[in-house]
C-alpha cells in the first residue's frame, strides 16, 4: 500500500513537472545559438581543450542566476524590466536598455548569419535561405500564441544534443580533457581575456535573464509549482553547458590538434569533414541551422517583451497585434534590420558575432547588479528574499565580471 502512495505520488510529481516544463529549458538552450556556437567553436579551434574550465563556474551561476529570475516571477507576477523601471527609475532603465537594444540587434543579426553560414555550408544560398527563414520566424510569432510556440521551442531543444554524436566523432582525448578541466593553463593576454569574457557573454546572456522572468509569467507558474520551476531551470542550465561543452570538443579534438584557424561555426562545419567525416561535417551543420532559427525567434520576442514592459506597453505572444501593437512593431523591426544586414555584401559578420557576445559580458554584471538589489528588498519579495548562498554566488559574479570589464578596457587602450 505504502508502495502504491509512493508511486502515484511520484507519478504526480512528473506530471506537474511536465506541466512546468518549459521556461528554464527553452531559456536554456536558446543560450546554445549561432553566436554561442560561433564562440566555443573559435575557442575550442584556438585554445583547445584548456578553455573548457570556464563552464565549471558558468554552470554554478547559470543555475542561481536563472532561479533568481523564476522566483521573482512568480513572488511579484511582474517582470524584470519592469522591476528594475520600479525601483530604478526611468531615466537609468532607459540607457541599461538602450545597450541592450543594440546588443540584442547583434545578437538577432548573429542568428541570421548563423542561418546563412550553415545553408552555405549544405551549398543553400543565404539570399535564399535567409529571407524564407525570417518568414517563417515571423508568422509563427505573430500567428501563434506562446502555448504552441513553446511546444515548437521544445522539439528544437533536442535538436541541440546533436553537437554530442558530431564531438564524438572528432574521437576526444578524454584523459586530456579531464586534466585540462582540472589545471587548465595560465595565461593572460588580451585575446584570451577577450574569448572567455565572451563565453561567459554567451554562456549566461543578459536577455536569458529578462526572458526566463516573462516566460515564467506568461505560463502562469504560481508558488506551489516553485520546485518544480527550480527542477526546469537546473535542467536548463546542464542542457546549455553540455552543449557547449560538446561543441569545445568537437573543434579542440580536431581543428585545435590539426593547427586549424577558423572565424565563425560555418568555417568549424566545413573543417570538420575532412578531419571528423562528412556525418560530423553535416551534423554539425544542421545543428547550427536549428540554434539559429530557434533563437532567430526568441532573441526579438525577448527584447520587445522587455522593452514594452519596461515603459508600459502591452506585450506577449498571446495578444493579436491590435491588443500590443508595440510589441509586434518590435519585434518585426528587429527582425528585418537583422536579415538587412545579413544581406548586405560584405557586412561584417565575424565581428558582429564576436563583439555581440563581448557586449553581453559587459551588459552583464549591470543587469546582475540590479537583479541583486531587487531580490534583497522586502517589500518587493516578502519572505522570498534571496538567502547567503544565492547573494555569494551573485555578488562575487558581477564583481569578477566588473574586474574583467576594467581588465577588458585597459587592455583595449594600452593593447
Amino acid at each position: 500500500m505504502l508502495n502504491k502512495t509512493k508511486s502515484r505520488s511520484l507519478f504526480a510529481g512528473v506530471l506537474v513537472f511536465l506541466s512546468v516544463l518549459g521556461p528554464g529549458i527553452i531559456t536554456g538552450s536558446v543560450d546554445n545559438d549561432a553566436g554561442g556556437i560561433t564562440t566555443y567553436s573559435v575557442a575550442g579551434a584556438t585554445y583547445g581543450y584548456d578553455i573548457l574550465w570556464t563552464l565549471v563556474p558558468a554552470l554554478l551561476v547559470l543555475i542561481v542566476i536563472q532561479e533568481m529570475n523564476a522566483r521573482m516571477g512568480i513572488v511579484t507576477g511582474k517582470g524584470l524590466a519592469d522591476l528594475i523601471r520600479e525601483n530604478a527609475g526611468v531615466k537609468v532603465t532607459f540607457f541599461i536598455f538602450i545597450g541592450l537594444i543594440l546588443a540584442d540587434i547583434g545578437n538577432t543579426t548573429t542568428e541570421f548569419a548563423g542561418v546563412a553560414g550553415s545553408m552555405q555550408a549544405l551549398g543553400v544560398s543565404k539570399y535564399l535561405a535567409v529571407p524564407l527563414s525570417a518568414a517563417a520566424v515571423w508568422l509563427l510569432v505573430i500567428k501563434g500564441s506562446y502555448r504552441s510556440a513553446e511546444k515548437v521551442f521544445l522539439v528544437f531543444s533536442l535538436f541541440l544534443l546533436s553537437y554530442v554524436v558530431s564531438a564524438l566523432l572528432g574521437k576526444p582525448d578524454w584523459p586530456a580533457i579531464g586534466r585540462a578541466m582540472v589545471h587548465p593553463d595560465e595565461r593572460f593576454d588580451f585575446a584570451y581575456v577577450v574569448m572567455v569574457l565572451g563565453i561567459v557573454g554567451t554562456t549566461i546572456a543578459p536577455w536569458m535573464q529578462f526572458y526566463m522572468q516573462s516566460s515564467v509569467i506568461e505560463k502562469g507558474l504560481t508558488l506551489d509549482k516553485y520546485k518544480y520551476t527550480v527542477a526546469d531551470v537546473a535542467v536548463g542550465a546542464f542542457i546549455t553547458v553540455i552543449v557547449a561543452f560538446f561543441i569545445i570538443v568537437a573543434c579542440a579534438s580536431t581543428l585545435h590538434v590539426k593547427g586549424v584557424k577558423i572565424e565563425e561555426a560555418k568555417d568549424a562545419a566545413l573543417a570538420l569533414k575532412p578531419l571528423a567525416g562528412k556525418a560530423a561535417s553535416l551534423i554539425f551543420s544542421a545543428g547550427l541551422f536549428v540554434a539559429s532559427i530557434f533563437s532567430a525567434t526568441i532573441l526579438p520576442i525577448a527584447t520587445a517583451f522587455y522593452v514594452c514592459e519596461a515603459f508600459g506597453f502591452e506585450a506577449g505572444m498571446d495578444k493579436d497585434w491590435d491588443e500590443a501593437p508595440q510589441f509586434y512593431w518590435l519585434f518585426s523591426i528587429i527582425v528585418i534590420v537583422s536579415v538587412a544586414v545579413i544581406l548586405l555584401p560584405g557586412a561584417p559578420l565575424i565581428q558582429i558575432t564576436i563583439w555581440s557576445q563581448v557586449i553581453n559580458g559587459i551588459l552583464l554584471p549591470v543587469v546582475l547588479i540590479s537583479m541583486l538589489v531587487i531580490i534583497n528588498k522586502k517589500e518587493v519579495m516578502g519572505s522570498h528574499v534571496n538567502k547567503p548562498f544565492g547573494n555569494i554566488v551573485g555578488w562575487s559574479t558581477a564583481i569578477i565580471l566588473l574586474c574583467m570589464n576594467a581588465v577588458f578596457l585597459w587592455m583595449s587602450v594600452f593593447h
